[in-house]
């Protein structure tokens, strides 16, 4: 069974409301995930994941220092990552608050680790975001882009 990180940074609560509607749509369909807050991350167990998704709150149009620190850190792993799939979603506080660019750097970094990542046709084509709060809509488009990072994963990835 192909095996996700759902990995977030929150302060007031959004962006962990979307990672677990997030993790929680990727177990319905049949991945094992583990649902982790940055706080309580382990490095070192970056590469035993298929499927890497992170979801940071947007600060001045780019990551948290949280979910940057991470990433910095996991050149450690460069190359390891290679043809996992990866995916991002943020939250802000209004819709012109640099929602793509903050998705962007942290796709940004997946790239550059080799892993495939996958843009959608409809609603937020880089991935999830909410804006002001976690909303029906916001729900919606966390649970529609973790069918498809599903199906993608499971394609790469099942016994």
């Amino acid at each position: 069974m192909p095996k996700a990180l759902v990995l977030y940074y929150t302060r007031t609560g959004t962006t962990e409301a979307m990672a677990k509607a997030i993790a929680h749509t990727l177990r319905e369909e049949g991945l094992s995930v583990d649902l982790v807050h940055c706080d309580n991350f382990s490095l070192h167990t970056l590469p035993q994941y298929h499927l890497i998704v992170i979801g940071s709150p947007t600060y001045y149009g780019n990551m948290a220092a949280e979910v940057k620190k991470i990433l910095d850190e996991s050149v450690r792993f460069h190359g390891e990552l290679n043809g996992r799939v990866g995916g991002a979603f943020t939250s802000s506080g209004n819709p012109a608050g640099g929602n793509e660019t903050t998705i962007f750097s942290i796709l940004q970094a997946l790239l550059i680790h080799g892993m495939i990542v996958k843009g959608r046709p409809e609603g937020s084509h880089y991935g999830p975001v909410a804006i002001e709060r976690f909303d029906q809509q916001a729900e919606q488009e966390c649970q529609e882009y973790a069918r498809e990072l599903a199906k993608v994963t499971k394609s790469l990835w099942a016994s």
